[in-house]
């Protein structure tokens, strides 16, 4: 038995390029089916596959399938907001399943007021990301014991102390050092925040993620998504290249990538 497996809810636009993307399954594909001033973005799957409790099941037993589908899945976003220019796009979260079109089209009819909404709300603007890393942990640490009067203090007071003594009192500094680093990164990624959010309509940080996640060795210290007017791009992204500049002799790298379909803004839960 198929189903009808939900991507995005975009606005309706004419001359809309057919899509060549193959569904989340691999083999049927995706295609729109229109709704009033809207079109879903579905690909038809197998209900024996797909259905709720099978994916919930895979996900406690089968990471690599859940991440491969849920690859699938954004990458479909991402062609359906690319390939025709679309920016009014709402993403939909990974497993949203209709048993019929009959059944897709009463919860558009019933979700259709707070659908335009925010398709009003993202109109005319991008979703950017941004993430900062620090390049060399152990420089900045170096940095923050040059700058801080209380680890000075307490280096000189350990120097003065026999062997013994000075072994505890050194682990007591470690933690200071760890703690002071912490405290100056934070005020770091706020300012890296703060300084692009002037040119936002809204912004979101985000979870940090873990060198697991990025692939990469440098810790992340901000991960944020903004929301800018077309009018504000080139200000925002000149902004990011400025910030990355003055910081990179200081060891942090500013990534920017853009423009994603409005996932930080656009939460919208449909059943």
């Amino acid at each position: 038995m198929k189903g009808l497996y939900l991507y995005c809810i975009r606005e309706k636009t004419e001359g809309v390029i057919a899509f060549s993307a193959k569904g989340i399954d691999g083999k049927g594909k995706v295609f729109t089916l229109p709704y009033r001033e809207l079109e879903a973005v579905v690909s038809k799957v197998s209900l024996e596959e797909f259905g709720s409790s099978k994916i919930q099941k895979k996900a406690q037993e089968d990471p690599i399938w859940i991440k491969e589908k849920a690859l699938a899945h954004e990458e479909v976003i991402e062609k359906s907001m690319s390939n025709n220019k679309i920016l009014g796009l709402i993403p939909m979260r990974f497993g949203i399943i209709f048993k019929n079109k009959a059944r897709l089209e009463e919860t558009l009819d019933k979700d259709y007021s707070r659908i335009k909404e925010v398709l009003e709300k993202i109109g005319g603007k991008e979703e950017w990301g941004v993430k900062v890393y620090l390049k060399d942990r152990k420089k900045f640490e170096q940095m923050v014991k040059q700058k801080n009067k209380t680890i000075k203090e307490k280096e000189k007071e350990i120097a003065a102390l026999d062997e013994g003594m000075a072994f505890f009192m050194e682990e007591e500094l470690k933690e200071i050092i760890s703690r002071e680093a912490k405290k100056n990164l934070a005020n770091i990624a706020e300012v890296f925040f703060k300084s692009l959010k002037k040119y936002a309509v809204e912004s979101v940080e985000n979870k940090i993620l873990g060198k697991e996640l990025t692939g990469r060795q440098e810790l992340m210290i901000l991960n944020a998504a903004y929301l800018v007017a077309k009018e504000k791009i080139s200000d925002f992204k000149k902004e990011a290249d400025n910030l990355n500049q003055g910081m990179q002799t200081k060891g942090f790298y500013l990534e920017s990538t853009g423009p994603w379909p409005a996932y930080n803004f656009t939460k919208l839960e449909i059943k």
